[in-house]
């Protein structure tokens, strides 16, 4: 969106793995907040291509960097899938997604897609939940579907302040994207342009 400031832009198209973009700032932990069988946010169903109140499993985690939360993610996969193509989801306890998602070739992601989030959407409660002080009116929040075997697997993760007041008192390890990371940006938007509209339709509620 046109709002967002230059920061915002570069890490809400960021490529490859999240976690290891924070590993620039600092020491990254991962803080499993909640894993449960529940159904899909309305603006979710569609994107992943469910009938409504189809079961799903839901992952959330905070990224925390040198102890502090600077991203709130929320995962979600139909739940048979995450006893089947994506079952190692159960099993990463603290370790990153990121070592699920870029570890297997046969995975695929769709372009990311990023917007404001207010207090209208569960994101923004979810986001509110990691601060311990002032909750802003709105977040910025990008989300990407991978599928594996043709199974799909939504990422959501929304950048809490922490994470651009870090980047303001100095730039991080990259600054913009390197090289490397705009040739993986632009290859994740050519092969899947389908899963983005997808997508984007998806978002349209938050």
């Amino acid at each position: 969106m046109p709002i967002f400031t230059v920061q915002q832009k570069d890490w809400l198209t960021r490529g490859g793995s999240l976690t290891a973009h924070l590993r620039t700032l600092g020491s990254v932990e991962v803080r499993v907040t909640r894993e449960a069988v529940d159904l899909p946010w309305c603006d979710e169903y569609a994107a992943l291509r469910l009938a409504p109140r189809t079961p799903v499993w839901v992952r959330e985690v905070a990224l925390a960097v040198d102890g502090v939360p600077c991203v709130a993610a929320h995962s979600v996969t139909p739940l048979d899938a995450s006893v089947g193509t994506w079952q190692a989801m159960r099993r990463l306890r603290t370790r990153p997604l990121a070592e699920l998602l870029y570890a297997d070739t046969g995975v695929a992601r769709s372009a990311l897609v990023s917007r404001r989030v207010t207090a209208r959407h569960p994101l923004h409660v979810l986001a509110a939940g990691q601060l311990a002080g002032p909750v802003p009116h709105a977040f910025v929040a990008r989300r990407s579907v991978f599928e594996r075997h043709r199974t799909p697997l939504m990422v959501t993760e929304c950048m809490l302040p922490a994470l651009w007041e870090r980047l303001a008192m100095g730039r991080d390890a990259y600054g913009v994207h390197p090289p490397r990371e705009r040739g993986r940006l632009a290859q994740t938007a050519s092969r899947a342009l389908h899963a983005h509209h997808t997508i984007r339709q998806g978002l349209t509620a938050l």
